[in-house]
């Protein structure tokens, strides 16, 4: 037991020093914090001072200054990780832990930002998650963006940019995007 509490510090300490160290190390802060999500070395631990920490919520993990924790913001994490797709649903799945606090006290603490939906990546991951879990494992795999696993899955609309340079342009991607029986459909209702 002990020696994985110490094997969970070093990884602990790996994620914090390349964190703080910027620049070339930072590439190596996805794949730990893959790692410390994935082994949840972050859970528990034992410092080089020899401190037994634990902690139930990664977010408080996160913020925790170092050495019980990495010293930094649930944003920072984010934004560093934002390329990896798997660290992003790693991420999200330990950010949406179920609440903590007494709920008939009003001691709520909400681990996720309400406000992040709609088309950001760690929603559409959390949503393929949930109700798509097949496309969900091809966006992990790479085989598919988590935007168009979105729309393969019918939980957003399929769009396509259109350039307005003139008619002509218009004209030439509406043919190459829609099919003749909508594309004869716009022609009947811009007719009218």
């Amino acid at each position: 037991m002990t020696d994985r509490l110490k094997l969970n510090a070093n990884l602990v300490e790996a994620l914090g020093s390349a964190l703080r160290e910027g620049d070339h190390s930072l590439g190596t802060v996805p794949g730990l914090v893959k790692r410390v999500l994935i082994e949840e070395s972050w859970r528990e631990f034992v410092t080089q001072r020899g401190d037994h920490v634990r902690h139930e919520r990664f977010a408080d993990f996160v913020v925790a200054q170092p050495l019980r924790g990495i010293g930094a913001s649930v944003d920072l994490v984010r934004r560093i990780v934002a390329d990896d797709v798997e660290a992003v649903d790693l991420l999200d799945r330990a950010l949406q832990q179920r609440h903590g606090g007494d709920r008939s006290k009003g001691d709520v603490i909400t681990l996720a930002d309400p406000n992040r939906r709609g088309t950001s990546k760690d929603y559409a991951l959390r949503k393929l998650r949930k109700d798509a879990p097949e496309l969900h494992a091809q966006v992990i795999a790479g085989r598919l963006s988590a935007h168009a696993a979105m729309v393969r899955a019918g939980f957003r609309p399929k769009t396509f940019t259109v350039r307005a340079e003139s008619a002509e342009d218009v004209v030439a991607t509406l043919r190459r995007r829609l099919p003749l029986e909508m594309l004869t459909k716009v022609v009947e209702i811009l007719a009218s």
